[in-house]
């Protein structure tokens, strides 16, 4: 009987201990494997229509330099296709009261951003009403333009790849009279209303603790 129950506490003490590291195990991979969206900014904006030295109006093409950042250490970002459209922007500081106006559309294809690296991606849009970005100009000869950016990505951990999140951010760029952005800082793309929350990875961790705890108490 005495041989019998210190086999039952051993056990129990065996597999408290082992409950115990396993939570130990996952609260580490919990936190070292959570993942924080990328960064996404405008590092370069330039209208030709609005530079004065070339003194032409006819080409009202937007030229734009995107760039995401992936703060990650340990995990990959896969991108769906990253679709940017551009607007004036619903600024107080116009000449007339009329709304934004759409000027055109931009899509990168989706690629792979690997840990702790940037992706600079250019674009260039032509609006189908070229009057579109004339409309946008400042009496000074400067105007202010709109860029979104939305995608959805999913993250690498491994040979593992989590759902897709979405991404949906934006900001105003302002150009100089000479159609460039004047400072050479990146403008900072900060979520829109309609933009989801990022959760933290939490599922497969989840699936690992009850797989330890299964096999616990086998």
């Amino acid at each position: 009987m005495d041989q019998d129950r210190e086999r039952g506490r051993s056990c129990c003490g065996c597999c408290l201990s082992f409950i115990f590291t396993a939570g130990l195990t996952s609260l580490f991979l919990w936190l070292s494997l959570r993942a924080d969206k990328p960064k996404c900014s405008i590092q370069n904006f330039y209208v030709p229509a609005l530079n004065k030295t070339l003194n032409s109006r006819v080409n009202t093409t937007l030229n734009f330099m995107v760039r995401c950042d992936n703060p990650n250490r340990d995990q990959g970002v896969y991108y769906d296709d990253v679709r940017l459209t551009l607007s004036t922007a619903n600024t107080t500081n116009t000449n007339s009261s009329a709304p934004p106006l759409f000027v055109g559309n931009y899509t990168v294809p989706r690629f792979y951003q690997g840990h702790k690296k940037k992706a600079k991606k250019w674009g260039q849009v032509s609006p189908l009403n070229n009057q579109t970005v004339l409309r946008a100009v400042f009496p000074n000869g400067s105007a202010v333009f709109r860029l979104d950016l939305k995608t959805q990505v999913r993250f690498k951990i491994v040979f593992w790849k989590t759902k897709r999140y979405g991404i949906d951010v934006g900001a105003n760029v302002e150009v100089n009279g000479d159609g460039v952005k004047p400072n050479k800082k990146g403008i900072k793309m900060r979520k829109n209303d309609s933009s989801f929350p990022l959760s933290r990875i939490s599922f497969p961790i989840c699936v690992l603790m009850n797989l330890l705890l299964f096999f616990a108490i086998r």
